[in-house]
């Protein structure tokens, strides 16, 4: 393998997603010289290669229209041989079962429990390609001040006012439909005069059928006896007129893992811009493998792997310089880096990492998935997978003493829950009950086969809770200290939990959801999960007495925490600008920054962080 040497630059950014993106286009064109480490392919110049892969693929899961790929020959791939491997939901299941998600043969991520991290990301673009369906929320004012407001968990070294003009950059930047008048609640503030850049998606029949409900409604015994009950429409990064040469959104039900029309944002709309500005350049399957840092405490360049095959030989090694270095990979992969850089011992516990914080505090949105069958045709299947929610539950005083949670009104039917509109219709053909609709498990065929299907998939629809998480210290991202990847690196290994707060908020979403079937007249099919489960808990405490349940959590995606941002370096990885406290030219950007997870989608609040911090890198780096 030949070295090869990249001098003479303004920064260095790791990783492509939305956070690398968009700090790599406001540099750019500032006329920054700036290159960036990608660890995955480059995205084709259209995606009719994933769409094939997707729609040929044997399991439709999220990750099935990108590479690396899920199967190899017949099993699920072993990332022990694969570059730049990745999680996949097929590796959630028990012990010694397909798909086991402690067998490092099966899972890339090295999972020590007691319970299973079970959101995944993808190594390609920054898995924002993927991994989000465009749900552009705002934090709530109390999010960024749970400490002073509930008593519980940290502060963060802003608050909302500090971002609320960096929200509009972002919103205009990756292009969100909304209506400011829905989403004033809960002290969200707009700037006087603000419009989203479009007007919002419109609601759904499912929307509009679960709104008539909200007038009814008692949700007994879990803190929200005092709640107005609404259904909003969801801001979304996704068109509802043509918007950055994209075209409008045409109602697919599959945005994730893909949108078909590229309606929806994805972080490749930025790198496009750019590389545009003639300032910026990428190497893709360059896997960053070592931060370097000088006598001085400053960082002094980054190594990294090149390879050409997902399963390849590593092709060369390199290392580049630059005035400026930024860490834009996900909350695992970022400390996973830092972590690997001990520097022959100089930094000897890795990078930004003197008071052992790196790689603390893992989250998610641990999601309490609910399903039903209406009383009458919803329509579901039809536009995309969410167009609103209720928010009103996302803050009250009930933080005191369990998680908040927003709620998704999902128009894809029972996709999400059971796989339909495939397994109910198997289930009729064949004589086969897998999906709870056909009781008396009868083999229908003609008229009455296209009357069934037709009556069931009509009144499906389902709801998603995504529950806050608190920011455990014994949630963790840390190096395997016996299995590597195939570039000889290490996995990274995860140890993972829900407190009885996290645990008290998803019980709670389980008896909000009940109440909404209730007062909608519908029927609730939601599957209690089995004990082995490694996804799902017994309820309330053993020390709680009284009758016992066990509820199932689904991952959401959101993967935070692990570098967090704070006041000093006390009680932080990062300043408020996201800037290193141990060296002043290191900057770690993304969710992994986030104190507290609370309960909106991460993506506009990763956005509006980073610009922040692209401007400050200009005035004080750059300038």
């Amino acid at each position: 393998m030949c070295a090869e040497r990249v001098n003479d630059l303004d920064a260095v950014i790791v990783g492509s997603g939305i956070a690398g993106a968009l700090i790599a286009k406001v540099l750019g064109n500032a006329g920054k010289k700036v290159l960036m480490l990608e660890a995955g392919a480059a995205m084709p110049a259209d995606i009719n290669g994933y769409m094939n892969r997707f729609l040929n693929a044997t399991a439709k899961v999220p990750e099935s229209p990108y590479t690396p790929e899920v199967f190899t020959n017949g099993k699920l791939t072993d990332y022990s041989k694969v570059n730049a491997g990745r999680p996949t939901v097929l590796s959630l299941n028990g012990k010694g079962q397909f798909g086991d998600w402690q067998d490092p043969r099966q899972s890339y991520l090295i999972q020590k429990g007691p319970l299973a991290f079970a959101s995944t990301y993808e190594r390609i673009n920054g898995g924002t390609v993927r991994h989000w369906l465009g749900t552009s929320l705002r934090f709530v004012p109390s999010d960024f001040e749970m400490s002073t407001r509930f008593g519980r968990f940290v502060d963060w070294p802003i608050k909302y006012q500090h971002l609320e003009s960096w929200y509009g950059e972002a919103e205009k930047e990756i292009g969100v439909s909304a209506d400011v008048a829905d989403q004033g609640y809960l002290g969200i503030e707009f700037a006087p005069g603000y419009a989203y850049p479009m007007p919002k998606i419109p609601l759904s029949m499912v929307d509009m059928a679960v709104e008539k409900a909200m007038a009814s409604l008692h949700v007994p015994g879990v803190g929200l006896d005092d709640v107005r009950w609404a259904v909003a429409s969801t801001p979304a990064a996704r068109n509802s007129q043509p918007y950055q040469a994209r075209r409008v959104c045409a109602g697919n039900t599959n945005c994730i893992p893909i949108s078909p029309i590229q309606a929806k944002y994805d972080p490749s709309v930025t790198l496009a811009e750019a590389l545009r500005s003639g300032s910026v350049r990428i190497m893709y399957q360059s896997v960053a493998s070592k931060v370097r840092v000088d006598a001085q405490g400053r960082i002094a360049g980054i190594d990294y792997i090149r390879y050409e095959r997902d399963d390849g030989p590593p092709m060369a090694t390199g290392h580049v310089t630059a005035k400026v270095y930024i860490l834009a990979g996900n909350a695992i992969e970022t400390p996973r880096l830092l972590l690997m850089s001990t520097n022959d011992g100089r930094t000897p516990h890795g990078v930004a990492n003197r008071r052992g914080l790196v790689g603390k505090h893992l989250m998610d949105h641990p999601l309490y998935l609910a399903w039903a069958l209406m009383p009458d045709p919803v329509w579901g299947y039809r536009g995309p997978l969410s167009t609103a929610g209720i928010e009103i539950c996302r803050d009250g005083e009930f933080r005191r003493d369990r998680g908040a949670f927003r709620i998704e009104i999902g128009n894809e039917g029972w996709n999400f829950s059971s796989g339909d509109p495939d397994t109910t219709t198997v289930d009729l053909i064949n004589g086969l009950n897998v999906g709870q609709l056909n009781g008396d498990r009868k083999a229908l065929f003609g008229a009455e086969l296209v009357k069934q299907i037709n009556d069931k998939l009509s009144r499906q629809f389902r709801l998603g809770f995504l529950v806050e998480q608190s920011p455990d210290d014994t949630n963790t991202v840390t190096l395997s200290d016996r299995v590597k990847d195939h570039l000889g690196l290490p996995r990274p290994q995860i140890s993972y939990n829900l407190s009885d707060y996290t645990k008290a908020g998803l019980a709670a979403a389980k008896t909000t959801a009940t109440a909404i079937f209730k007062s909608l007249n519908a029927q609730e099919f939601t599957k209690a999960p089995d004990a082995d489960d490694p996804t799902s808990f017994e309820w309330p405490p053993q020390q709680a007495g009284g009758p016992k349940s066990r509820l199932k959590y689904y991952g959401a995606g959101h993967v935070v925490g692990t570098y967090r941002m704070g006041t000093s370096e006390q009680n932080s990885v990062v300043n408020d600008q996201q800037r290193s406290w141990d060296h002043r030219n290191l900057y770690l950007v993304g969710s992994g920054t986030f104190p507290t997870v609370a309960t909106a989608n991460p993506t506009l609040t990763i956005a509006a962080l980073c610009l922040r911090t692209a401007d400050a890198i200009l005035k004080q780096d750059l300038g």
